[in-house]
């Protein structure tokens, strides 16, 4: 069985479907790994590193299984195989375009964000993650942008009083942003 990871086309889209260290594992496991050149380049991986994990450089849509992070365009679905199966995020609930034109290729699909959160399917649960980074990066921008500091600095001309940070919503990534926040040193309230 291969796998394969096409470059992502999306406007401003930086990850990528596979990371080396999980194409060394599905290599070791007996899978055949092929990787689009470039393809991780945006996250920081570069294509010596799929090699290195036990990837070949080629057609990113060749494979039985292709690992992709946004819903393909519709130039990317016709390279499809008819059996191929893709995985990624498809978002089933607002691009039902998408869902359609992938069933009338013969393409199986699953939705990455459709998995549910549940005990059982914990390692599959691609949104907490993204949530996570998401959350954490929130309240570095926030730190980034208000125009004070987010900790309490006492200095010789004064005490500055740490930042209040309102948060909305404790989900995954609100929980994230509370918890960065708070780290950071501001006074953090939370409203879901």
């Amino acid at each position: 069985m291969n796998v394969s990871v096409p470059k992502e086309t999306t406007a401003g889209e930086r990850r990528v479907a596979l990371v080396p260290e999980v194409v060394e594992r599905l290599a070791k496991a007996g899978l055949s790994v092929t990787v689009e050149a470039g393809a991780g380049a945006s996250a920081s991986h570069p294509d010596a590193a799929y090699e290195a994990a036990g990837a070949e450089l080629g057609d990113g849509f060749s494979g039985t299984v292709i690992a992709k992070v946004a819903p393909p365009s519709a130039e990317e679905i016709a390279r499809l195989g008819r059996d191929a199966v893709l995985v990624g995020f498809l978002q089933p609930l607002t691009a039902g375009d998408t869902v359609r034109a992938l069933a009338e290729a013969g393409v199986t699909s699953f939705a990455m964000e459709a998995v549910p959160r549940i005990t059982r399917a914990q390692s599959m649960d691609a949104l907490s993650s993204q949530a996570t980074v998401t959350g954490y990066r929130a309240a570095l921008i926030a730190a980034q942008e208000l125009p004070r500091f987010f900790p309490m600095l006492t200095t010789a001309a004064g005490t500055v009083r740490p930042a209040k940070v309102l948060v909305l919503g404790a989900g995954v990534a609100g929980l994230q942003a509370i918890a960065t926040a708070r780290r950071l040193g501001a006074i953090v309230q939370a409203f879901d």
